[in-house]
C-alpha cells in the first residue's frame, strides 16, 4: 500500500486526450451518466492523481473530468457548467477474463499507449487502495482521506463490487463497510455526508453513521468523492421487501408503521442538529412557482399528462391561497429523496434510511434547501403505490392499507398525522408524481402508467 499514499499526482491532459476516443462510447453507457441522449462534444480535466504507478503489472488514475455536452435550455435559468465525473481508470497490458465487463478499451495513443483500461472498482487490487487510504488518513495529490477515530478500520478487508447501480457505485467489504463512490460530483457540500454526520452527533440509530469520507482539495473548491459506512449484513430494502408482501399477498401495514416511525426518528433529530426554519407567504410562492414551473415543462413534454394539467395546478393553487391567508409552515433539511428502495430492515426488524444525497437531477443547493417535512411523506407514500402496480394483477387497497399505516406511525413519534395538513400533502404529492411521469416517459415508459394513475387522482381530487 505505501505506493499508493506516498506518490505524487502526475497524470495530465495527455492522459485525458488518450482516453478520448474511449471515453466518448463507454460513458453514455453506465448507469450513472446523467448526460444520455446528448452527444459527448469534449472533456475538460478538472484534476488527476495517479494512485498506482502507470506502465507496470497494474496502474491506477483517479480523475475527476467535465464532460461538454450541447446545453439543454431551461426558460429563465442560466446555462449549467458542464458535469463533473469521478472516474476510476484501471490499466493493465490486458485484462483477465474475469475483468471483461469492466473494459473501457485499448489505448491507440499517448501515455498509456498499448495498455488496457477498465472499471477499476471491478478488481480487487485497486479497491484494496482506496480502503487503505481511507483506513490510514492518506493524502495523494489533491485528494484527502478521512476517517471518524473513533471507529475501526481492520485492514485486508475483501472487496466486491455492487453490480445494481443507481447514480453511484459502491463496493462493500468484508460485510463490514460499503463503500458508496460518487459519479457526478459537484464543489461543495454533499448532504450525503454532512446528514448522517449531524445525524451521528445527535445519536441517531436510524442512519448509519459515516465512517470515512474521501474529498478533493483543488485550488479554491472542494468536492467529496465518497462515504464509508457500515454494512447492515443481512438487510432487505423496503422496496424488496414490499413485492415480497404483495407476491405472497401478505400484509405489509405493520411494516409500512414502524417505517413510519422511523422516519419520524430521523425528521426529529434532524431538526436538532440543523434548525428548523419559518416558511412564510413569500418562500411557499417561490416554492409552489418552481412545481408550476415543473408541471408546465413536464406537460410539454409528455403529451399524455397535458389532459391533467389544469387539476394538477390547481393542487399548487390550493397551497398559495393557503399561505395568501396567512398559513405558515415550518421546513427543515429532510432526506430529500426517500422511497421504499432508501430504507433498510436488518434482521433484527430495525429500519434504516441511507441514501441522503437528494433527487440526482436537482441543483445541489435547492437539495440542501429546508423543506416541509411532509415532502419525505409525499416520496414514500408515492412508493407504496408504485409496488402496488409492480404486481400483474395489482392488489386493489394495498398501497391505502400501508400509506395509512405509515402515516399512523409517524404520528406515533412526531405527534402531528401527515394526513392532517391535506393541502400540502396534495400538492407534494402532485409535485413528485409529475416529476415520476418524466422519468418513466424518458426511461421507462412500459412504467408510464403508475404515474399516470396517480396523476388522474389527483388532478381530480377536490379538497375542502
Amino acid at each position: 500500500m505505501s505506493e499508493a499514499v506516498t506518490r505524487p499526482a502526475t497524470a495530465g491532459p495527455g492522459l485525458l486526450a488518450s482516453l478520448d476516443p474511449l471515453l466518448r462510447t463507454w460513458l453514455p453507457r453506465q448507469r450513472w451518466f446523467a448526460g444520455k441522449g446528448r452527444p459527448i462534444t469534449g472533456f475538460s480535466l478538472v484534476a488527476a492523481t495517479e494512485l498506482l504507478p502507470a506502465g507496470g503489472r497494474l496502474g491506477l488514475h483517479h480523475l475527476l473530468v467535465r464532460v461538454h455536452q450541447p446545453h439543454v435550455p431551461v426558460q429563465g435559468a442560466a446555462p449549467a457548467p458542464a458535469d463533473c465525473y469521478q472516474l476510476l481508470i484501471g490499466e493493465r497490458e490486458a485484462l483477465p477474463p474475469r475483468l471483461a465487463p469492466a473494459l473501457i478499451g485499448h489505448v491507440t495513443e499517448g501515455p498509456l499507449a498499448g495498455r488496457t483500461v477498465y472499471e477499476a472498482l471491478y478488481d480487487p487490487r485497486p479497491a484494496e487502495v482506496i480502503l487503505e487510504a481511507l483506513r490510514t488518513g492518506a493524502r495523494i495529490g489533491g485528494l484527502r482521506f478521512e476517517r471518524d477515530p473513533r471507529q475501526e478500520i481492520r485492514p485486508a478487508l475483501v472487496p466486491r463490487a455492487l453490480t445494481v447501480e443507481q447514480s453511484n457505485s459502491s463496493v462493500v467489504y468484508g460485510d463490514t463497510f460499503i463503500l458508496k463512490l460518487f459519479r457526478r460530483v459537484h464543489p461543495g457540500v454533499n448532504p450525503d455526508l454532512e446528514l448522517p454526520l449531524a445525524l451521528a452527533r445527535e445519536g441517531c440509530s436510524r442512519v448509519p453513521a459515516p465512517t470515512a469520507w474521501m474529498r478533493a482539495e483543488l485550488t479554491g473548491e472542494s468536492y467529496v468523492l465518497g462515504v464509508l459506512q457500515p454494512y447492515v449484513q443481512g438487510a432487505a430494502d423496503g422496496w424488496e421487501l414490499a413485492l415480497r408482501a404483495l407476491a405472497k399477498g401478505e400484509d405489509f401495514g405493520t411494516e409500512a408503521r414502524a417505517l413510519g416511525r422511523a422516519t419520524a426518528e430521523v425528521h426529529t433529530a434532524l431538526a436538532r442538529a440543523l434548525p428548523p426554519v419559518t416558511v412564510g407567504r413569500a418562500q411557499l410562492d417561490s416554492m409552489v412557482d418552481g412545481m408550476v414551473e415543473r408541471l408546465d415543462a413536464a406537460a410539454q413534454a409528455v403529451p399524455a399528462l397535458r389532459p391533467h394539467a389544469p387539476g394538477l395546478r390547481s393542487a399548487f393553487r390550493a397551497l398559495a391561497d393557503l399561505a395568501a391567508e396567512g398559513q405558515v409552515w415550518t421546513a427543515q433539511r429532510v432526506h430529500g429523496d426517500l422511497h421504499l428502495g432508501q430504507c433498510l430492515r436488518s434482521p433484527s426488524g430495525a429500519w434504516s434510511l441511507i441514501d441522503f444525497e437528494g433527487e440526482p437531477a436537482r441543483p445541489p443547493a435547492e437539495r440542501r434547501m429546508p423543506q416541509p417535512t411532509v415532502r419525505d411523506v409525499a416520496g414514500m407514500l408515492r412508493s407504496f403505490d408504485y409496488a402496488e402496480h409492480s404486481v400483474r394483477p395489482p392488489v386493489p387497497g394495498w398501497a391505502e392499507t400501508c400509506r395509512a399505516a405509515y402515516c399512523s406511525g409517524y404520528a406515533e413519534v412526531d405527534g402531528r398525522d401527515p394526513r392532517t395538513d391535506p393541502v400540502l400533502m396534495r400538492a407534494y404529492e402532485t409535485d413528485k408524481a409529475v416529476y415520476e411521469v418524466v422519468y418513466e416517459a424518458r426511461h421507462r415508459p412500459d412504467w408510464l402508467s403508475v404515474p399516470l394513475s396517480a396523476v388522474r387522482r389527483l388532478a381530480s381530487s377536490h379538497l375542502t
